[in-house]
């Protein structure tokens, strides 16, 4: 089974939305006003050539968000809190072309969360099942669902998810979990935090835990060293999500994989398990 970390650009935030200060509301504005920006982030993906079917794990961004005006005015994390570096073609089908993977190849798009850097690259896979735990496309609605960041207005109208619901499976630490294949190798567990219906996907190959982790925690070290993230939605759940994190990997050999780890890909490459 060949598994591909697909990057489509960078980008480059605040440092205190990575190791977040203060609490409540408080968290998002003391990252707004931060003066410290970290070095530039990778955007990955995941596509892995499953013998069911090719799975993706989220979509990347897309180079649109350079344009004029395609963040809302009005959200000032979006005008002073990020910035993508990614032209056209770094886009996640050119990615995985480049790959040998047709975006129309692709059986599953797994989506951890619905922000943009994750959901970007969606309107790529039209004839693709796009998986999305039930409780985060519900949070995306109304005027609520803008203020938590996400880009509704920005996806594809033809977007008809399956919204999936955790059976009471337990899963090393984790006490619910949706089995995706046939083969019960790719599971999806609720890591809840960063938004109230992030998710991730563990696929078990080889005796190891690979953990696609999204953005349950930027870093592997920040996962290690228990940091919650300066834009989480719910910090006490993030925390939660954060130690059963820690205790998965302090009892199964695991290779963990957030979306914007720099070694992220090497880890993968040289399947580097965990060390605790």
């Amino acid at each position: 089974m060949r598994i591909h970390a697909v990057q489509s650009g960078l980008v480059t935030i605040k440092t205190c939305q990575c190791y977040g200060k203060g609490h409540g509301a408080m968290r998002l504005v003391n990252t707004i006003l931060d003066r410290n920006w970290t070095e530039p982030l990778p955007i990955y993906s995941w596509a892995i050539e499953h013998q069911e079917g090719i799975i993706l794990i989220d979509t990347g961004e897309t180079a649109r968000t350079l344009e004029p005006g395609y963040f809302p005015w009005w959200n000032p994390y979006f005008q002073f809190s990020i910035k993508p570096c990614l032209q056209p073609e770094d886009e996640v089908n050119f990615r995985l072309r480049a790959l040998g993977i047709e975006p129309n190849d692709v059986r599953w798009v797994i989506l951890t969360h619905l922000h943009t850097d994750h959901i970007g690259g969606l309107h790529h896979f039209p004839n693709a099942e796009i998986i999305i735990s039930r409780k985060e496309y519900e949070l995306t609605n109304g005027w609520s669902g803008q203020l938590r960041g996400y880009l509704t207005q920005r996806w594809p109208e033809w977007l008809a998810p399956t919204l999936i619901d955790y059976e009471p499976h337990p899963l090393g630490t984790f006490l619910e979990s949706f089995t995706l294949t046939k083969a019960g190798d790719v599971s999806l567990i609720p890591t809840e935090g960063h938004t109230g219906g992030h998710l991730s996907v563990l696929l078990q190959i080889d005796g190891l835990s690979l953990f696609f982790a999204g953005d349950a925690s930027y870093t592997q070290q920040l996962m290690l060293d228990q940091i919650v993230d300066g834009v989480a939605q719910d910090e006490d759940k993030s925390r939660q999500t954060l130690k059963q994190i820690l205790q998965y990997v302090q009892e199964f050999p695991t290779v963990y994989l957030p979306s914007h780890d720099p070694s992220a890909a090497q880890r993968l490459a040289a399947r580097t398990i965990v060390s605790v």
